[in-house]
């Protein structure tokens, strides 16, 4: 699906919706709807009204039920001085107000822009990681039910991971028509299947990850945070994802998500510095960290979603993401012992 076709799908959702969604707000007249094509999974609006400037999400990746667990929890982190934006309640009371066959909610437009690795200094980088460590700490003293029993991870069987690939190069080879995208899926699966049978041995054992757990926002990526012009975050957005997990797993899934240069290799340098800004404020064993490496590393080798994505619902938005996967996953295997040694604070050499 192309970003003209995601705008008119989202186009036609609204419709008819915006008057009633006024009044379940509270906002006045609507006075201006911009729809936002960044993200993949919901649909938002930049809304302005007499009442402000919105946010607007129409939910259609998250259940209601957690959608509004997630929002009650962003008012008491925006009081404890956290960047978050607290949302804005319906006439009733609700963080949420369903309009015909959808479910929306409505927070204060943020300031910022979005930044990429390159552009943020290794200090910045540090304060970065003092600023997650915070934010798992206030999400422990929130009112969030108690995380319960211990969350587990599966770990893909490479001979799964291995059925996965082989599916895929049967579904491109029956293409009539190849694009330079098919060839590239073509060889990279081709690699990716060596990958797997060469290193098999080094995923992890066990399902069950090191370290403490708890809440964790679950998707603190380059287009969920907004920054200042002096290098300090203004919001962290889009709380879907809350959940419980190993705080060693944010802690690494946020360092890869974030430190991946362009060329498909890490910035070790500032992996060094956000994990070093995290364990300044909240203590993490290395043993925890490197679990959560392996981890992230398998789950990087047998997993297959952009395909499922580009050739499954021909939405090809996470066609990049595909790309230079394969090209951290290839650096990152060649590269590990460094990796590990930087995650942990080791010298990098």
């Amino acid at each position: 699906m192309n970003a003209e076709t995601r705008e008119t799908a989202a186009a036609e959702s609204i419709t008819g919706d915006l008057d009633q969604l006024s009044v379940a707000f509270g906002l006045g007249p609507v006075e201006g709807l911009q729809f936002l094509d960044a993200g993949m999974m919901n649909r938002n609006w930049r809304l302005t009204s007499r009442a402000g400037v919105f946010a607007l999400k129409q939910l259609q990746d998250v259940p209601a039920s957690e959608a509004r667990r997630s929002l009650e929890a962003l008012a008491p982190l925006a009081q404890a001085g956290l960047p978050v934006c607290a949302p804005r309640r319906t006439q009733s009371g609700d963080v949420l107000a369903a309009v015909g066959d959808h479910t929306y909610c409505l927070q204060p437009w943020a300031q910022g822009i979005h930044r990429n690795a390159p552009e943020l200094t290794p200090d910045e980088a540090h304060e970065f990681g003092a600023l997650v460590a915070g934010l798992h700490r206030a999400l422990s003293v929130v009112g969030l039910p108690e995380p319960g029993e211990r969350p587990r991870a599966k770990v893909v069987a490479p001979q799964s991971a291995l059925a996965e690939a082989d599916r895929f190069l049967v579904t491109v080879d029956a293409l009539s028509v190849q694009t330079r995208f098919d060839e590239f899926t073509t060889d990279a699966l081709r690699r990716r299947k060596a990958l797997i049978d060469r290193h098999a041995a080094e995923r992890p054992d066990t399902e069950v990850p090191l370290g403490p757990a708890g809440w964790t926002h679950g998707d603190l990526q380059p287009l969920n945070m907004l920054w200042e012009d002096g290098g300090q975050v203004s919001a962290v957005l889009d709380w879907d994802r809350l959940g419980v997990r190993p705080y060693a797993e944010e802690v690494v899934r946020t360092a890869q998500v974030w430190f991946t240069l362009p060329e498909g290799r890490l910035d070790l340098e500032r992996v060094a510095a956000f994990t070093a800004g995290y364990r300044d404020v909240v203590a993490l064993a290395d043993e925890a960290l490197l679990d959560a490496e392996s981890r992230l590393w398998w789950k990087r080798a047998s997993d297959f979603w952009q395909l499922q994505w580009h050739y499954g619902k021909n939405d090809y938005g996470p066609d990049e993401l595909w790309v230079t996967g394969e090209q951290l996953l290839l650096w990152w295997t060649q590269e590990r012992t460094q990796v590990r040694s930087t995650i942990v604070g080791a010298s990098a050499g």
